[in-house]
């Protein structure tokens, strides 16, 4: 029996996220001889129903087309609270409703993925800069930044946080005194969003506040074949372990 795949992303009230996530299911879909009908996106919040019913929802959706099995991949770059306690509870909440007429089998985040770095030094190649800040969302939980942490290093990169410490004007601050005059900034995001707007207001502020200093600011990472056959190789590859 084919298996649906359900793609998992935090919500947003900006349109835009939404558009790319159905571009990436696309893609996704493409990858299956049935098409579209197994391939599906939720949001853990801002939707009208709480993601264990959207997961019910479209668990009844797949028995309908022959699927046994429903496999969620949540598309967050960073262990917070949402992947570590939110998503695998309201999974367990559908799973409870589901009965066993279908397994629901929760993926690791795709910020888990070791080759998720390699986007980020793909766009690193396009920007010739003396230094570069990789900036995140940032999460409270204990240990969540690691894997910015860890991304950033490899670069040869800084990473700052948009929501905790280290800022992105700290950050810059501590640049522009270490003498350097070129900075990449890279937002540690899916898809263009309110977020990443203001982050371009920001750094247009920080054009002002060192106007002796070059500013380059890349795009988040979008939805491209690379980043649905990570997508893809984390929904397929169970036993893998990642990490």
């Amino acid at each position: 029996m084919p298996s649906a795949y359900l793609l998992l992303s935090h919500g947003s009230r900006d349109p835009r996220p939404e558009i790319a996530m159905r571009q990436l299911a696309k893609l996704i879909s493409q990858k299956l001889a049935n098409g579209e009908n197994l391939v599906g996106i939720a949001t853990l919040e801002l939707n009208i129903q709480p993601l264990h019913q959207q997961i019910q929802d479209f668990a009844k959706t797949a028995l309908a087309l022959g699927c046994k099995c429903l496999k969620i991949v949540p598309l967050f770059l960073v262990p917070g609270v949402h992947v570590m306690t939110d998503i695998p509870a309201e999974v367990a909440l559908a799973q409870k409703a589901l009965g066993q007429d279908i397994i629901i089998d929760l993926k690791p985040y795709l910020g888990n993925h070791p080759d998720l770095e390699k986007l980020f030094t793909q766009t690193m190649a396009t920007i010739k800069v003396e230094a570069a800040i990789l900036l995140a969302h940032g999460s409270r939980r204990s240990g969540s930044q690691q894997p910015v942490e860890t991304i950033a290093m490899n670069l040869g990169a800084v990473a700052a946080y948009w929501a905790v410490a280290p800022s992105l004007e700290l950050r810059v601050k501590e640049l522009v005194a270490a003498g350097h005059k070129q900075i990449a900034i890279l937002p540690y995001f899916l898809f263009t969003g309110g977020i990443t707007d203001a982050i371009a207001l920001a750094v247009e502020e920080l054009k002002l506040q060192f106007p002796r200093v070059a500013f380059k600011l890349a795009q988040p990472l979008g939805v491209s074949t690379e980043l649905a056959d990570l997508i893809w190789d984390l929904a397929t590859e169970g036993e893998k372990v990642f990490g």
